[in-house]
């Protein structure tokens, strides 16, 4: 987007460079990516930083409101509900194409959670562009507000740790080694201290809950919670102590219930220039083309059941239509030149913290994916390169003094 930059990466690129990236992403943490990690940062205008900004904001407050909070108050599955639900979410995650609007490019709301990304991997992704790609100015970040690594890492602190010994807080997950996800794990460790333990291995005593820690047994007092509900529900294989349901004597990093109440269920809701017209099915108006829309079941994760091309027949089908949304569909941009003559589509996650004490939450930072296929999806971009995970970078302000 930043079409300097853009060209004089292109120009620079070799295949060697690229390998040397993923070796260190792959080196830098005791497990490695398992999933494909793209060629290229993306390298946003000053212009698209402070729309895309802007947009992520507005959707957030858009979640603070009496009215939003009487809409998500439903949001929660009877039988998933968790006591002591906390005064508002740990995070904010909003999901944007970016898309063509004229001669432009502009961000589209796709999806919204509150619920952790990749914090820790997204820090050691920079680094490790860095160091592949000395091209990059070093003053192109991937931070907002001029926020440093150390304040990054304070920010996630606040919010994760908290007052707690470090020792007493665990990232929760199951059968975190084997998550495609588990490097990210690794780096929250190394970053914050705090490990990851797997559900099956928490002992529960009364109201409490306890892991061992090197041969230790040591009372969990704040959970990082990493666990996916529509996982956790099809697995019956597991033998647990306790329930997230349990009325237990934790602090939730962020409260489960925070993952229905800002989700896929929000989207109806949502009303903004950046946003998309979306309906629960049962509320589908009849005068609507459903083949304009995408179809989404609100209880999963990952992309797991939509529907590109849904029809009147099969959402007819349905047997739980309130369980499911139609999205109007978006068209994504093929923005990025590559060196093989073709252009990648690219996804922008915008990253919000927010510390117990603080009034606001905080966006701290960006996840990318980039596609050449139809979705975003590995399935989707089978044998393609200049795809997958990445990070979009912007050029710091100069009367900030700051980078990243």
């Amino acid at each position: 987007m930043d079409p300097k930059l853009r060209t004089t990466f292109n120009a620079d690129f070799t295949p060697e460079k690229y390998a040397a990236l993923v070796r260190c992403v792959n080196e830098s943490e005791k497990w490695p990516a398992d999933f494909r990690i793209s060629e290229t940062p993306v390298f946003l205008t000053r212009e698209f930083t402070d729309e895309v900004t802007r947009a992520a904001n507005e959707i957030v407050a858009a979640t603070r409101t009496p009215e939003f909070v009487k809409y998500s108050a439903v949001a929660v599955p009877k039988d998933f509900e968790v006591p002591d639900q906390s005064a508002h979410p740990s995070f904010h995650i909003v999901d944007f194409a970016i898309c063509t609007e004229g001669d432009r490019l502009v961000p589209r709301l796709i999806e919204l959670q509150a619920f952790p990304s990749l914090f820790g991997f997204q820090l050691v992704l920079l680094d490790c562009i860095r160091k592949a790609y000395s091209l990059i100015p070093r003053n192109w970040t991937s931070s907002f507000g001029g926020i440093k690594d150390d304040a990054y890492l304070e920010f996630l602190r606040r919010t994760i740790i908290a007052d707690s010994p470090v020792e007493s807080v665990v990232l929760l997950e199951i059968q975190p080694e084997k998550q495609k996800t588990r490097v990210d794990f690794a780096a929250t460790e190394t970053f914050l201290g705090i490990r990851p333990v797997c559900m099956t291995k928490i002992k529960k005593r009364g109201r409490q809950l306890f892991y061992d820690r090197d041969g230790r047994e040591v009372r969990i007092e704040r959970i990082y919670n990493r666990v996916i509900f529509d996982e956790l529900s099809q697995r019956s294989d597991l033998n647990l102590q306790f329930r997230l349901q349990d009325d237990l004597d934790v602090t939730w990093v962020g409260h489960p219930n925070w993952y229905f109440r800002i989700s896929k269920h929000s989207l109806p809701f949502l009303e903004t220039e950046h946003t998309s017209p979306t309906f629960f099915v049962d509320e589908f108006p009849s005068d609507e083309k459903v083949g304009d829309y995408v179809l989404k079941p609100l209880y999963s994760f990952a992309g797991h059941g939509v529907d590109m091309e849904p029809t009147r027949e099969k959402i007819a089908e349905l047997q739980n239509p309130h369980e499911w949304i139609l999205q109007r569909k978006v068209e994504y941009a093929a923005f990025v030149p590559t060196i093989d003559g073709h252009k990648s589509k690219a996804e922008i996650r915008m990253m919000f913290v927010w510390p117990d004490q603080d009034r606001d939450p905080t966006l701290v930072n960006n996840l990318v994916r980039m596609s050449q296929g139809k979705m975003m999806g590995v399935d989707f971009n089978i044998h393609k390169t200049w795809v997958g995970a990445s990070i979009a970078l912007h050029e710091a302000a100069e009367s900030s003094g700051v980078t990243n």
